[in-house]
């Protein structure tokens, strides 16, 4: 027996969700009996095998030898699609580390399903890549690439935010025009649709997609940022030169707050550099502790704490931030008027963005009936204010915020693949 499911790959967290017979959509258990699974693999060095999810982060936490592979989504559209990454003695490309967790996906969805899944509707996110439409095409075409070689035979693409908003209209008794937020860990994406138990019958709903807009904004630019503006300091960043003639280079703080940039810092040449930099530096005890954490491969682990801090300021309003490295220790305390500074940029963009999908649907903000919130970032403070400021009137509903692509993408593909 062959299965038709939906596949939602994200940045932070992925899930696969297939329809029942009955016709409500069911998100499959795909570790330790939940639902989502971290976007995450672990090859182990000490073990030689590879782990994924929570799995993977638990190894890499426990200290375990390996390299941690994480936020996978990101590469796609990117120059760094064409790396490789040094395993032992093996080089992966990124293309086959995306195809090794999707792989991983399929197996564990065939195992609890009890059959083959041959047939797969993709959530991609509006843009891959902002203002290049060569490069949002090659992203999906990396990604379809990818899922095409675990022996996916049928392989289809749906908007993630329309995916959101077909889950959403299982529950609607009158037509209504929603506005779609989805934030995710890689990019925030934006659809007004109108919805409606008729529509919702619809093999074809394209004419019900008002708008879409999308920008390359996310919930791992967010920690990038918080880590640039509160925790680098502390590595250096923004001080100067012995001479106080310029500031210390600002490339590798950069990349070691980028998930998918920090196993570039993990190389001889960059330790000679960094060494050179603390020969210069006004404050050389804070480049020698960055030096220290890039020699013991902590940088992974630096920016997983700086998203927990992120999380925790969700219902605190200060964080203490604590990190050790060798016989020091970063630490700060972040306020969420830090965490606010930090996004003022991102904020700025997301609301254009909204603005933009309104303009293109010709609606006024008041128009909106439903403000729907899917994806994690929507539950960052300063996002969540600045939302509802905008659609005061609208009423606010809370998917599941990590489940609800799936659960249309399964909808989406029952419809198209039966």
């Amino acid at each position: 027996m062959t299965l038709v499911c939906g596949l939602d790959f994200g940045t932070s967290n992925s899930t696969i969700a297939r329809r029942d017979s009955g016709g409500v959509p069911q998100l499959l258990k795909l570790e330790d009996g939940r639902e989502t699974i971290p976007s995450v693999i672990f090859f182990g060095f000490e073990d030689d095998r590879m782990h994924f999810g929570r799995q993977a982060v638990a190894e890499y936490v426990s200290g375990a030898e390996g390299r941690l592979m994480r936020s996978l989504k990101s590469v796609l559209g990117t120059s760094l699609i064409g790396d490789t990454t040094r395993v032992k003695a093996r080089s992966y490309g990124f293309i086959e580390i995306l195809g090794i967790f999707i792989g991983e996906l399929k197996r564990r969805a065939e195992a609890e399903l009890g059959g083959a899944v041959a047939t797969v509707v993709c959530g991609r996110p509006v843009h891959f890549v902002d203002d290049d439409p060569v490069a949002d095409a090659a992203a999906q075409s990396q990604l379809e690439s990818a899922v095409r070689a675990q022996g996916f035979r049928q392989v289809d693409f749906q908007f993630e935010p329309i995916a959101a908003a077909l889950d959403y209209e299982r529950q609607v008794t009158a037509e209504r025009l929603a506005l779609i937020v989805d934030l995710g860990g890689g990019t925030s994406d934006f659809s007004v649709v109108r919805v409606s138990p008729e529509r919702a019958r619809a093999a074809e709903r394209g004419d019900d997609i008002l708008s879409t807009a999308g920008v390359h904004v996310g919930g791992t630019d967010f920690d990038r940022l918080l880590s640039m503006g509160k925790v680098m300091p502390e590595l250096g960043l923004g001080t100067r030169t012995l001479d106080g003639k310029r500031h210390l280079p600002v490339a590798p703080y950069h990349d070691l707050s980028t998930w998918h940039r920090i196993n570039r810092l993990y190389t001889a040449q960059t330790l000679r550099d960094l060494r050179g930099t603390r020969r210069e530096a006004r404050v050389p005890e804070r480049v020698e502790m960055m030096i220290e954490l890039i020699e013991d491969r902590l940088g992974h682990r630096l920016v997983g704490a700086v998203e927990a801090a992120k999380i925790a300021l969700s219902d605190a309003a200060t964080t203490d931030f604590a990190f050790p490295v060798r016989d020091r220790r970063i630490e700060t305390t972040i306020e969420i008027s830090d965490l606010t500074t930090a996004l003022h940029n991102s904020v700025e963009r997301i609301e254009s963005t909204i603005e933009e999908a309104l303009r293109r649907a010709g609606a006024a903000a008041g128009a909106i009936d439903s403000l729907i919130l899917t994806g994690g970032s929507t539950q960052v403070p300063v996002i969540a204010g600045r939302l509802r400021a905008l659609f005061p009137e609208a009423e606010l509903v809370r998917t599941d915020v990590l489940g609800s692509v799936g659960l249309g993408l399964a909808l989406d593909a029952a419809r198209k693949f039966g």
